[in-house]
């Protein structure tokens, strides 16, 4: 999804996009799908000079869900510490509680990067994928 010279209202269209795009991921798991994608494109709007685009894809074996998303910054995300006195500075500890795993990778051509999160379908409300065929829209 296309995420150029878009604005923060175009987080509820990035998850309107991953719902339809990850049909075969169940309800249980793509909230913290779509939680992770809201916070890394967040993230990108706040300190990378907004969001290039935005990328998911998903493995059934293990199951899990990448979710990528490009910037113009070179600058990377750090997990901050929480803080009373300012409101934000939570979103990349979001992401690394609900991420299997996630990193950065550099573009050095134009000076941004890709950061990329995995969701593990995994863990003890796990469903398995095919499950997901049952799955409301």
């Amino acid at each position: 999804m296309d995420l150029r010279d878009t604005t923060a209202p175009a987080l509820v269209g990035v998850r309107r996009w991953a719902s339809r795009t990850l049909t075969q991921v169940d309800d249980a798991h793509l909230g913290d799908v779509l939680l992770v994608a809201t916070e890394l494109v967040t993230n990108a709007y706040d300190h990378g000079q907004g969001p290039v685009q935005i990328r998911t894809s998903h493995t059934t074996a293990p199951c899990r869900v990448r979710i990528e998303v490009e910037d113009s910054s070179a600058e990377h995300p750090v997990i901050a510490a929480p803080s009373l006195k300012r409101a934000g500075g939570r979103g990349m500890r979001i992401v690394d509680k609900l991420a299997a795993d996630w990193g950065v990778q550099e573009h050095p051509a134009n000076g941004g990067k890709t950061v990329w999160a995995d969701v593990s379908c995994d863990g003890v409300d796990a469903v398995p994928c095919a499950a997901a065929s049952r799955r409301r829209i």
